[in-house]
């Protein structure tokens, strides 16, 4: 039996809204790209405004594209503050995979202003944040900061390889823009 919404918005917002009434700024973190084929690893971290409530909000490999495309227009105008970040395929190779996630989660940290001094991160790896940081299990499906961390993380991957197809195929120059 499919829970009703409000159940669900229950289930998402209960450790936000717990780390909400100590006071302290949090930024929800995730990654993209941790086993990939090809490309770089992509971290996301997000601060919410206390309270807010995004319909629909999920782990983004729960979500359709569309979905996902519609709520990261929402996260990125509804966030008091988000950061995004890559590691390179060269970071990877020199840190290993793990390594490198957590140095482009720090970069994502280090993007935000305002700073977070708190991380809730998905998993359960031995923390190598430079902030301090609470591990949430499946937190993607079950902190909406995490949740909205997810979707922009899982974003930019898939366009970036779409860019790099594109200039190989049409032999046009690949070049990165802040504005992707």
């Amino acid at each position: 039996m499919k829970k009703d919404w409000n159940a669900r918005l229950e289930e998402i917002t209960q450790t936000d809204k717990a780390i909400w009434a100590t006071g302290r700024a949090f930024a929800g973190i995730d990654e993209a790209g941790r086993g990939p084929l090809a490309g770089p690893v992509c971290a996301a971290a997000v601060l919410l405004p206390e309270g807010l409530v995004i319909p629909g909000l999920n782990d983004s490999k729960k979500l359709t594209a569309k979905k996902r495309d519609a709520l990261y227009d929402i996260i990125c105008e509804s966030a008091v503050a988000f950061g995004i970040a890559f590691a390179t395929v060269d970071e990877i190779e020199a840190l290993n995979i793990k390594g490198a996630t957590y140095l482009a989660m720090n970069r994502a940290i280090a993007d935000m202003e305002p700073a977070p001094v708190l991380a809730l991160v998905d998993g359960n790896d031995k923390n190598e944040l430079d902030i301090p940081a609470i591990k949430v299990v499946k937190g993607d499906s079950l902190c909406a900061s995490i949740a909205a961390a997810s979707v922009l993380a899982s974003l930019l991957p898939p366009l970036l390889l779409g860019r790099i197809v594109d200039s190989l195929s049409d032999g046009t120059p690949l070049v990165f823009t802040a504005a992707l």
